[in-house]
């Protein structure tokens, strides 16, 4: 993915999606992480003892977090909406008799599908020149909801200018913290039911440099005492949210 057409008016935003500019700086789409986020939806779901039968992914990318989570709900039917034809050729090779993939966006192909249990939308809509027109049209796709959202905005975030690296690198156009995420998503008519932090600044940590790994400490520490505090001045981290 990452923009929904419906709600892109700019083209100069929604093009790196699809003339292949955001894959020559994002190769692999992302795919790397899809196992750790299929983790987090899997303990979020669970944690509401929600089983679902058929789940799909607004701005599905490679696929591959469809691919993780039709290993855990093995009688689930999956669906991705993808509206980049670069990653839309990467998640063909992720198809099978329980997964599906489509391209282009919900809002067009729809009324060819049934309401779903479960809608994802991980990591998307701040890239969504109207995100709240975006996330309040997908109210209706689903029973429940489950968005990704990073935290882009913390001290040190703002400190040393990260914000504007994650809209060159990432195509990010709007930054969040914990609360005006949540707050955004309630705005949009959403009823709260649950949410927690995903801790991303713990991955790939054996792969940092050692002063890098030496900072570690403290902040894990900091965490463990006031996760919010700690988000609130380090960032790493980003929030899942369970909506209906």
């Amino acid at each position: 993915m990452k923009l929904n057409k419906n709600y892109s008016k700019d083209t100069n935003l929604d093009k790196i999606y699809l003339d292949g500019s955001y894959l020559n700086q994002n190769q692999t789409w992302h795919s790397e992480d899809s196992q750790w986020k299929s983790e987090q939806i899997e303990n979020l779901l669970k944690r509401n003892s929600i089983i679902p039968e058929s789940i799909c992914e607004v701005g599905c990318g490679a696929g591959e977090v469809l691919n993780q989570l039709s290993n855990i709900y093995i009688e689930s039917q999956l669906t991705g909406f993808e509206v980049s034809p670069q990653a839309f050729e990467l998640s063909k090779s992720r198809e099978s008799r329980r997964v599906h993939f489509v391209l282009g966006d919900i809002f067009d192909n729809y009324d060819n599908y049934d309401n779903y249990d479960i809608l994802l939308c991980l990591d998307v809509f701040e890239h969504v020149p109207d995100y709240l027109g975006f996330i309040s049209n997908l109210r209706k796709r689903a029973r429940y909801k489950v968005f990704h959202v990073p935290l882009d905005i913390s001290v040190l975030s703002v400190l040393a200018n990260r914000m504007t690296n994650s809209r060159a690198s990432m195509g990010h156009l709007h930054y969040f913290t914990a609360q005006s995420a949540l707050n955004t998503i309630e705005d949009c008519g959403y009823k709260i039911i649950d949410s927690f932090y995903t801790q991303g600044f713990l991955r790939h940590s054996r792969s940092r440099k050692f002063i890098s790994r030496l900072a570690l400490f403290p902040r894990k520490l900091l965490y463990f005492i006031s996760p919010d505090f700690s988000v609130r001045i380090f960032g790493g981290c980003s929030l899942i949210i369970l909506a209906e």
